[in-house]
């Protein structure tokens, strides 16, 4: 989702000052902005003239643009983008606001279903927006325990356990008959040898064994590696139904009911942000270019957790004028908060903790 090679044509400091005001006052109420109204609502130094001589410098760079034939502007897909990039500054949070949210998430269990939905809805409320979380994960599945069962003639069932506590099932037809004692002993030595080890490691340990327990440990860590490749998030959300009176038109509200319903896509985006090594927050506007069905839609994401160990996602969704300071400020803190009580419930060392998103917000608009 990084789209930090798009080039976007330069302004000089008064363009970008005209540029964030009408990002400013287009995001608070969004209705095309005039030249007229930013000269008396911001008491500017320079003329109403100037003001719309930048305006159509703006809209010649693809920055703003007339919806219809009025004096006003309103900001394109671009134009969030450069605003994103260059021109946010955060808003924090109130002292206040982070003193709440802190106090609520820690009345619950950590990693529990109450605590995740407890979770989207601090951060829907926070950001006026809708909001996502997704459960902290094995980043990497581990092999912990195999059973060989004979079920009829060749037939044989494996079943594996994971880490995670998943638990998969494989048939096996041999190439011949074989006892439930000696399958059960090829088990036993098999999860003697690779408890708690990758599927590559399961891989190398397993060329120590005999002929049907290679066999059989190579087969555990294929299984291994397909869920690694499989992980599907279940995602709590928050705060649907309080913004689809924010797009306008129907065709935005169709497109975040669609993408909250359907798993599978908001999966794959949840999953290049976990792709991410660092926490950053990292913002898709108007789906960059790649996903029409975000055409309408603003994303701002984080990782949160442990990397290397256990990790989740935490969002809010909104139209393409949300309040992109306000959200990053949101996602940033939840985030933190979150990494920093799953630290401590790992007992991590304070050096060992990797406790952003950090200050940089990593934009998938430039992000």
């Amino acid at each position: 989702m990084n789209t930090d090679a798009v080039e976007l044509p330069e302004l000089t400091r008064r363009q970008e000052e005209v540029l964030s005001l009408i990002i400013k006052t287009y995001t608070e109420s969004p209705d095309p902005v005039s030249s007229k109204y930013l000269y008396e609502t911001f008491q500017l130094n320079f003329s109403t003239a100037t003001i719309r001589n930048e305006m159509a410098v703006l809209e010649e760079k693809g920055y703003i643009r007339a919806p219809h034939t009025s004096a006003g502007r309103i900001p394109t897909e671009d134009g969030y983008r450069y605003f994103v990039r260059r021109l946010l500054t955060i808003s924090d949070l109130t002292t206040s606001e982070q003193t709440d949210i802190t106090h609520k998430l820690q009345t619950l269990p950590l990693a529990t279903e109450q605590w995740m939905r407890l979770a989207a809805t601090v951060m829907a409320r926070t950001a006026q927006s809708a909001a996502l979380v997704t459960p902290p994960i094995a980043e990497t599945n581990r092999f912990k325990h195999v059973e060989l069962i004979s079920i009829q003639g060749r037939l044989v069932l494996m079943v594996l356990v994971l880490n995670t506590g998943s638990v998969l099932q494989q048939m096996l037809n041999l190439a011949e008959p074989v006892a439930q004692n000696v399958l059960s002993e090829a088990a036993q030595r098999i999860n003697n040898l690779c408890l708690d080890l990758t599927a590559n490691e399961v891989r190398m340990k397993g060329v120590q064994l005999h002929l049907l327990e290679r066999d059989m440990a190579e087969l555990a860590a294929d299984l291994v590696e397909r869920a690694d490749a499989n992980q599907v998030r279940f995602i709590y959300r928050d705060g649907l139904s309080e913004i689809i009176n924010m797009f306008q038109g129907n065709e935005g509200a169709q497109q975040v009911v669609r993408i909250f319903e359907e798993r599978a896509f908001l999966n794959m985006i949840v999953s290049e942000v976990l792709s991410v090594r660092e926490n950053q927050v990292q913002v898709l506007i108007a789906g960059d270019g790649r996903w029409e069905e975000l055409k309408h839609l603003s994303i701002v994401l984080s990782r949160y957790g442990i990397p290397g160990q256990v990790t989740g996602a935490v969002g809010v969704i909104g139209p393409t004028h949300i309040n992109y300071g306000r959200a990053v400020s949101t996602v940033r803190f939840v985030s933190n908060q979150m990494t920093g009580m799953l630290a401590d419930l790992y007992a991590l060392p304070d050096q060992q903790r990797n406790t952003a998103p950090n200050d940089k917000v990593n934009k998938a608009s430039d992000t």
